[in-house]
């Protein structure tokens, strides 16, 4: 089920619909252009808890998922903590993987 929103979040970069890094997942969300915010499970607590601050004003939904390297990866980079999806199909496909992974 991971390699699913792997794979969607792969899709996602090479469509130009994702904002990675912490400064441009930022931009994404106070620029109001984030559907969806993806946080690595091994971020530190700092990264975790601003960007959990910032989606909450912001109402963005944010999940918490998979690791910096492997998140990295996915986007075909080196380490990431964070990624913004842009485009709301998109967002909508990453959260039913998300939320069904979650379930099992």
């Amino acid at each position: 089920m991971q390699n699913k929103i792997f794979s969607l979040i792969g899709l996602a970069t090479r469509a130009g619909k994702i904002a990675s890094g912490e400064f441009s997942t930022e931009k994404a969300v106070k620029s109001g252009g984030a559907s969806l915010v993806i946080i690595a499970g091994d971020a530190s607590d700092n990264t975790k808890k601003m960007f959990s601050n910032m989606c909450t004003y912001y109402k963005v939904p944010l999940y918490f998922f998979g690791a910096k390297d492997s998140l990295g990866h996915a986007m075909g980079k080196e380490v990431r903590a964070s990624l913004a999806v842009l485009d709301e199909g998109f967002a909508k496909a990453i959260v039913k993987q998300l939320e069904t992974n979650q379930s099992n």
